[in-house]
């Protein structure tokens, strides 16, 4: 009887940490498509959604950081956005963003 309950119990458990899986890949994917509009846009059409930077970091190769933080369920989300010399963005990163 023991061994049955403990299999049920497993077997829920691993489901639901499924599901906890595939919630968090779908909102992953919805940040990126998200984040993916800005690709190509100017830096002004960036801030027009986001407002203006937290922080700002330049590279060696003359592009800038535009970092963005957020914080949901205290978790701390960061975008990264990176905008080359002619003011267009050219990349992204997110973490912790759901």
């Amino acid at each position: 009887m023991k061994k049955i309950l403990f299999i049920c119990l497993t077997i829920i458990l691993i489901s639901g940490c499924k599901t906890v899986t595939k919630k968090v890949d779908e909102a992953s994917k919805k940040e990126s498509e998200k984040l993916n509009q800005f690709l190509k846009k100017t830096e002004t059409q960036l801030k027009i959604e986001f407002g203006n930077p937290d922080f700002v970091e330049l590279t060696n190769n003359k592009n800038k950081i535009l970092v963005y933080y957020d914080s949901k369920f205290k978790i701390k989300c960061e975008r990264r956005f990176e905008v080359n010399p002619q003011n267009i963005v050219v990349a992204f990163n997110s973490k912790n963003c759901f």
